[in-house]
């Protein structure tokens, strides 16, 4: 069992203690974290003096070294290290012999740890800021192409008031910006170096600092040692912003698998992203959208564990602090296979626009309208939203839309009816006469894709 202590102990651990205490079967993921953070670490120690430039040179090549074979498949991780910290050392010492066994100075696994939880998280947030971008591009693509694709807007389910594809796919592309300007947000945060902290109260080495924060593109090192050692908040942070996407993949998802239904058949999803039955030969499941509706309770399982974790905890570090990892691992990758799925589903869903429009006038999404042209007749508000009422009642009775009634039926519920009546209850006129900011009317869209699309170009 390869150690970085023992010198205190008078016998071997036991190896269920061992193995329970061991991290290398998850921590392994932070590879190139741990080999980048020893790098800049040896590289600071001979700018100050505590090793020469030769032992820098043979550290540093020994670590890309052990890298390179880890990932050609030349050298394997296994359980006989305790955790990747210990692995790189061991196989340095072996490679370099005593020169190796001065990376450590001033460092503890304390702060090393920090650091390459707090590396390997900054690239999980670029990462998944990438995914992302690319998903606001296929929704955006998708709004510009269908300004007059009309459908029913809802509430509580039912059909409410006509609105266009644009419009309801608008409202996504806003929760998903918001997504990336949290995960900016994150990003500004965390990025200071708590590489330096030692164990908890610094180190009496003249270790500079900032020398390794602009090794790692850090803004510059941390603040405080106890805390530098103790925070997940950016972990934390992460992982509620993780879970926020996934609540917002999740509501597009149900929405999709709605529109899938037979009853809406609004959309078709493709065959490369669905599955069928077993034994009902007819079926095309929306097996991609349910599996990321699902998963969502998956992201925020990581997020209350860390939580649970960290509520308990005193200054400063804590072994408690290791289960930080392997439900955070699962859940990066959770999210960014998630939006990487769906994107690729929504871009080549088939909308059936002819089916929506349809949808929406015969559930009466125009009534709200009706009530507004007999007020503009003169008719109180109050008094024509009941004349409406009455007129869906009539529709109901008689299976047919309010545009379907004759105009001298429509003047059996109020003589204020004249034929203008069929052009300002039109889909057409519906949508186009919103025109507030945030409304549906093509030219106010127009000009919200055009601050959407000034939004994706600006993004880093």
């Amino acid at each position: 069992m390869a150690q970085l202590w023992g010198g205190r102990f008078t016998k071997e651990t036991d190896d269920l203690v061992y193995k329970f205490n061991a991290s290398i079967g998850f921590d392994q993921k932070m590879l190139d974290e741990d080999t980048d953070g020893s790098i800049a670490h040896a590289k600071m120690l001979a700018s100050v003096g505590i090793i020469t430039d030769e032992e820098c040179k043979d550290i540093t090549e020994g670590l890309d070294a052990i890298r390179n074979d880890v990932h050609a498949g030349n050298l394997v991780i296994t359980d006989k290290y305790e955790d990747i910290h210990s692995f790189m050392e061991a196989n340095l010492i072996d490679r370099i012999g005593d020169t190796g066994k001065k990376l450590h100075t001033g460092r503890s696994r304390n702060d090393q740890v920090a650091l390459d939880m707090r590396l390997y998280t900054r690239k999980q947030v670029l990462l998944v800021k990438d995914e992302l971008k690319g998903l606001l591009e296929v929704i955006l693509g998708i709004m510009e192409d269908n300004l007059e694709t009309y459908m029913p807007g809802f509430t509580h389910l039912q059909k409410a008031q006509p609105v266009t594809l644009a419009h309801h796919l608008g409202a996504y592309f806003e929760m998903f910006k918001r997504d990336v300007t949290r995960l900016d947000d994150i990003y500004e945060r965390m990025n200071f170096c708590p590489l330096g902290a030692g164990a908890l109260a610094g180190t009496t080495y003249p270790l500079d600092r900032e020398f390794v924060a602009r090794e790692l593109s850090f803004y510059g090192p941390t603040v405080n040692s106890m805390d530098s050692v103790s925070d997940r908040d950016y972990l934390i942070e992460f992982l509620s912003a993780c879970s926020i996407i996934m609540m917002h993949l999740s509501r597009f998802c149900e929405e999709m698998i709605i529109w899938n239904s037979n009853e809406y058949r609004f959309i078709e999803l493709d065959d490369g992203f669905s599955t069928g039955s077993s034994i009902m030969p007819q079926k095309k499941n929306p097996d991609i959208a349910e599996l990321v509706r699902g998963k969502t309770g998956r992201v925020y399982a990581s997020l209350m564990s860390i939580l649970t974790t960290m509520k308990g905890i005193p200054l400063a570090y804590n072994k408690d602090m290791q289960e930080d990892k392997e439900l955070s691992f699962d859940a990066f990758e959770t999210v960014k296979n998630c939006i990487h799925l769906f994107t690729g589903m929504l871009a080549t869903t088939k909308f059936n626009k002819d089916v929506m429009a349809k949808s929406a006038v015969n559930g009466f999404t125009n009534a709200t309208d009706a009530a507004d042209y007999l007020v503009k007749k003169g008719m109180p508000f109050r008094d024509a939203h009941r004349v409406i009422g009455e007129i869906v009642l009539f529709c109901i009775d008689k299976g047919i839309a309010i545009d379907d009634m004759k105009l001298n039926e429509l003047k059996g519920f109020s003589e204020m009816f004249e034929s203008d009546v069929y052009d300002a209850i039109s889909l057409k006129t519906c949508v186009e006469k919103r025109l507030t900011p945030g409304a549906p009317g093509p030219e106010v869209m127009k000009k919200a894709i055009e601050t959407e699309r000034a939004f994706l170009k600006g993004l880093k």
